[in-house]
């Protein structure tokens, strides 16, 4: 009996790239992508409807997600959320866990000392990624949710993300999503942002609330995070620092989580 034929090689002159399908897996992160931007969370028929596809196709899909902890299921309302797995995840998978293990305790005393909350935020494809957070001891603050993704060239930190990065990343970014006309006054505050080494601007989406952020670099010199307060202003007799002082709280724990992350000044020698 003849042997079976084996499969034609890989056409490697082909100008177009093999597509390979996997359903469930497809099924499985379009679940994932729809839930992250329902922070309520749906049921299973309503993932379905959202999907366009019928609930036999993705019931075994959501349960193993479930079951594998990547989705927690509410047993009041029998809606789905996404879990941190996916966050936690990535910080295992990238320099995220690392960032996070350092900044985590200077964060935690920049908070006590401003008496405001702090953020984190990496670049994320072309936008940025909020991965970790501090909120105010006191008894009022202003806090981003974890995980939240902003758009770098409307945000503070943004700005400080885009002005200390390569010449090429930042291009690579805008040209993807801003108009090259409205381009121009942003390109000359980012050469201000570098020479005064931070940003602050007032907040685009809350009044009485001033950004500050400062740049946190790697060992290798590059930018790898933007070190943001919201500064929250105070009105009453509360006790309070000024946002001039909380900059320079700010400004020391950007540097001394870029100094735990092997970077220094070009100023500085080592004997």
């Amino acid at each position: 009996m003849p042997l079976p034929s084996p499969p034609p090689p890989p056409d490697t002159n082909s100008a177009s790239p093999r597509v390979y399908s996997a359903p469930a897996l497809e099924k499985a992160i379009d679940i994932i992508e729809l839930l992250a931007r329902e922070p309520n969370g749906l049921t299973v028929s309503e993932i379905a409807a959202r999907l366009s596809r019928s609930i036999s196709e993705l019931f075994r899909v959501i349960v193993v997600l479930d079951r594998r902890g990547w989705l927690h299921k509410d047993p009041g309302s029998d809606r789905y959320r996404v879990t941190y797995k996916l966050l936690e995840t990535a910080h295992r998978a990238t320099p995220a866990q690392e960032l996070t293990h350092v900044a985590a305790p200077l964060m935690q005393t920049l908070a006590a000392t401003a008496m405001q909350s702090c953020h984190l935020v990496v670049v994320n494809g072309t936008s940025g990624l909020i991965i970790l957070r501090q909120e105010s001891p006191g008894p009022t603050g202003f806090a981003v949710r974890l995980g939240t993704s902003i758009a770098l060239a409307t945000n503070c930190s943004g700005h400080v993300l885009l002005a200390f990065m390569t010449d090429d990343a930042r291009s690579t970014i805008l040209d993807q999503t801003m108009d090259p006309a409205a381009r121009d006054a942003l390109d000359a505050s980012f050469a201000e942002i570098r020479e005064r080494g931070y940003e602050s601007i007032r907040s685009a989406r809350m009044g009485g609330v001033s950004d500050i952020s400062c740049p946190i670099f790697g060992f290798d010199g590059h930018v790898v995070a933007a070190l943001t307060i919201p500064f929250l202003e105070v009105i009453d007799e509360t006790p309070h620092i000024s946002a001039e002082e909380a900059l320079v709280a700010l400004k020391r724990a950007a540097t001394q989580i870029s100094q735990a992350l092997g970077w220094y000044a070009p100023s500085e020698t080592f004997a």
